[in-house]
């Protein structure tokens, strides 16, 4: 059952019901138990009535005994066709048994062989409350009976009396209900309708105010929702504008270098110029990279997996796709392998962020370190992490550089117009899909930059 509205509508009318068949049991009970408190109460006054009247002589036996019975009961109770007409039968029966008169409802048997009080008998199937009731003085007992059938009818009727409504009433109380429902969802229909009708650029936020209390928790989680798709696509935004803008300059350079090569004439002057040109595509080829690198951080967040990972492994494999680059910058790299039995250096992670967050640190590294430096990489232990070391002999990070250090296209104040600003972003954000953390260090000799992972 997917619709709240039918879902609603059912616990409603299961729960009406329910009710109402308790309510009927409820009244069934007691009204049970005031009409035999009442009827027994009629008995017992008519039977002593009866009793009293004999004894005082006013009234001879046959007489008393029609008089008892002759009394019609309360309006309430009577039907047309007589069906409550004959509601009490009375008989006089001597002490040695013989039967001195009876009502015209009575039968000839005797109602009860009891002497005092209330007894339950049945007389040809048919069954009966008595009272008894004697009288010493004249030698006689008193019987004065009520059909339970009677009663057990007059109670049916009543409940009948309430179910017969309810049952009438129900359908118009199911489609009360219906449009009661239906009307309280209207909030929720009214804000499906807007979000309909917004267009794609439409990122504000739903206003809160006018709804229900209980949609409430919805309208803020969609308008969390809205927040993060804003600033997503004003990331997007800014990532497409400065990319355009880092990517122009180099083309630009590209173009230019090679129209000096195509025009010139000297053979040196070309060479510097092809120099050049070869110069921008490695950088250009390295943007690039990274862009793409940058979107694949970006796309990691809901599919990362958690696979073993030792770092030390993949620190030497990220030195040795760089050659390259080490032998044109003339920088050498020294990796200090931990011994595995001394030092775990495996983590659970994503192989692939890893391996981006390790390769840009080490990039950084060799494009910062002077002609003829050293690199030095190590993985560490501390304090329940692995820590992989970059060490280097270039400028560093300036203090006041480093809370923006790792902010997309940004560089800092000792780049000297090098690097795309995008090599520490990329590892701040593969480090945060690894709940790991970047730290950098100053040294006299040595800037360090630590990649902690967690184990």
């Amino acid at each position: 059952m997917n619709s709240i509205r039918i879902r609603l509508f059912a616990i409603l009318i299961a729960t009406t019901g329910a009710v109402w068949l308790f309510a009927a049991a409820w009244i069934y009970a007691s009204t049970q138990a005031e009409v035999e408190r009442v009827l027994d109460a009629r008995l017992m006054e008519a039977a002593r009535m009866v009793s009293s009247l004999i004894t005082d002589h006013q009234i001879d036996p046959a007489a008393a005994a029609s008089a008892a019975t002759a009394s019609a009961p309360p309006a309430p109770f009577e039907q047309a066709g007589g069906s409550y007409s004959r509601q009490l039968s009375c008989q006089i029966w001597s002490l040695q048994g013989s039967l001195v008169s009876r009502s015209e409802s009575a039968p000839a048997t005797s109602l009860a062989s009891h002497t005092n009080g209330f007894e339950e008998t049945e007389i040809d199937g048919e069954r009966w409350r008595v009272y008894a009731v004697v009288n010493p003085t004249l030698g006689v007992r008193v019987l004065v009976g009520d059909s339970l059938e009677i009663r057990d009818r007059l109670i049916g009727d009543v409940i009948k009396g309430l179910l017969v409504p309810g049952v009438v009433i129900l359908p118009i109380l199911a489609g009360l209900i219906w449009l009661s429902v239906g009307r309280g969802l209207a909030p929720l229909t009214r804000i499906a309708e807007g979000l309909a009708g917004r267009s794609a650029s439409e990122l504000h936020s739903v206003d809160a105010s006018s709804v229900p209390r209980e949609v409430r928790p919805v309208i803020r989680a969609l308008n969390s929702l809205f927040g993060r798709v804003a600033e997503a696509r004003d990331r997007e935004r800014s990532f497409t504008a400065y990319a355009a803008h880092e990517l122009k300059t180099p083309l630009a350079g590209l173009k230019t270098q090679a129209q000096i090569a195509l025009r010139a004439d000297d053979p040196t002057i070309q060479r510097d110029a092809l120099s050049r040109i070869s110069t921008s595509v490695d950088r250009t080829s390295r943007m690039v990279r990274q862009l793409i690198d940058l979107a694949a951080v970006d796309a990691s967040q809901d599919v990362a997996s958690h696979e073993p990972v030792d770092l030390t492994v993949l620190v030497g494999e990220v030195a040795s796709e760089l050659e390259t680059q080490l032998a044109a910058n003339n920088v050498h790299v020294a990796v200090e392998l931990a011994d595995q039995m001394q030092l775990p250096t495996v983590m659970r992670g994503d192989r692939i962020l890893a391996r981006l967050a390790i390769r840009n640190l080490l990039e950084n590294a060799i494009h910062h370190s002077p002609k003829g430096g050293e690199v030095r990489c190590r993985v560490v232990a501390n304090e329940g992490q692995l820590v992989v070391e970059i060490l280097d002999q270039g400028p560093g990070i300036a203090q006041e550089d480093e809370k923006r250090v790792t902010e997309r296209f940004f560089r800092g104040s000792k780049a000297h117009g090098h690097g795309s600003g995008l090599g520490l972003s990329i590892v701040q954000m593969a480090l945060d899909r690894l709940g790991g953390s970047l730290t950098f260090e100053r040294g006299a000799r040595w800037f360090v930059a630590r990649a902690s992972f967690p184990l």
